[in-house]
């Protein structure tokens, strides 16, 4: 049983005050508290999800080398194929054991994001791979922009505040395969200790074993999502915003046990990013005499290269 709490996204859009406000309250204390809900309601529909794990299966099932010509150098991994083990956490050495492909922004009437970010790669061997893709993102996207919206309320501010900056924003979609483990790992972990950098993420495939958070007292619990729901957690831009009052929690991905080695695992987080012009500077009204304020002022783009540099994606 997870320990993660679970709310309704259909309270927050019902059109009824009572239940919206319940939503708001929910997931305003889970994410003060451990920073994770579960989260039904969503606008990811079965079928969609069931053709998005159909193509990625197959991606991922392609030959190595036809994967390699999907890797594009200098663009710090933000748009199609990072191969295995390339990603660390932030101070390891040891690669994290899985391989992943992005999917970044479709951009409207904005030229200016449209030359900012790389183009999205299309994957000539499966003609149904970016269509889904695409459909999911936007999904992901749209209720993301809601969950926005709750915590916009919870924080004392403007319903829409975020609306503007996650507009277009550099958001990315990443299907992660964990393969098979084949050999004792040295120090590596699927997915080793880490914070999110964005705002907030949604996790599809978090059901089963292997996803774990750190509570207050540091202990590691698992986090375990109902198959129609997503796992949504406050990332470090989020939590620098609302200085440290919405907590971006420790969370990794473990090996399974040995009798499992032989299986994959799939995951696939959608990472909520503003634009890059957006201040994360901390909120006035989340800034009191106990609540000192704790970031220095920065702009999301400028966050995001320096943690990029951290991952290992960008050099220095």
């Amino acid at each position: 049983m997870s320990a993660i709490p679970s709310v309704d996204l259909k309270d927050f859009v019902s059109g009824d005050p009572k239940r919206k406000e319940k939503f708001v309250k929910e997931i305003g204390a889970a994410f003060e508290d451990i920073g994770f809900v579960a989260l039904s309601g969503h606008f990811l529909s079965d079928e969609l999800v069931e053709d998005l794990y159909t193509e990625i299966k197959k991606f991922f099932n392609l030959p190595q080398e036809t994967k390699d010509k999907y890797e594009i150098e200098g663009i710090g991994g933000q748009r199609g194929y990072t191969s295995f083990g390339k990603e660390h956490a932030k101070g390891k050495k040891e690669g994290d054991l899985k391989e992943f492909w992005h999917f970044g922004q479709y951009v409207e009437d904005n030229p200016k994001l449209e030359a900012e970010y790389p183009d999205n790669v299309t994957v000539e061997e499966l003609p149904d791979f970016n269509r889904v893709g695409k459909e999911t993102y936007k999904m992901l996207e749209k209720t993301a922009k809601y969950v926005l919206r709750a915590l916009a309320l919870h924080l004392g501010l403007e319903e829409t505040y975020f609306d503007d900056y996650i507009k277009n924003g550099n958001s990315i979609l990443r299907p992660i395969h964990y393969p098979p483990i084949t050999e004792e790992p040295k120090n590596a972990v699927r997915a080793a200790a880490h914070g999110d950098i964005n705002l907030i993420t949604l996790l599809m495939g978090a059901h089963g074993k292997g996803l774990q958070v750190k509570d207050h007292q540091g202990n590691w619990v698992d986090a375990i999502a109902q198959p129609d729901q997503l796992m949504i957690n406050v990332g470090d831009m989020l939590s620098r915003l609302s200085n440290n009052k919405l907590k971006s929690t420790i969370h990794q991905v473990v090996n399974p046990p040995k009798e499992l080695w032989g299986t994959s695992r799939y995951s696939i987080p959608f990472f909520m990013h503003p634009i890059s012009d957006m201040p994360l500077n901390c909120l006035e009204n989340c800034i009191d005499e106990e609540h000192p304020k704790a970031f220095a002022n920065i702009t999301a783009g400028a966050y995001l290269h320096e943690r990029l540099i951290d991952l290992g994606l960008i050099k220095k």
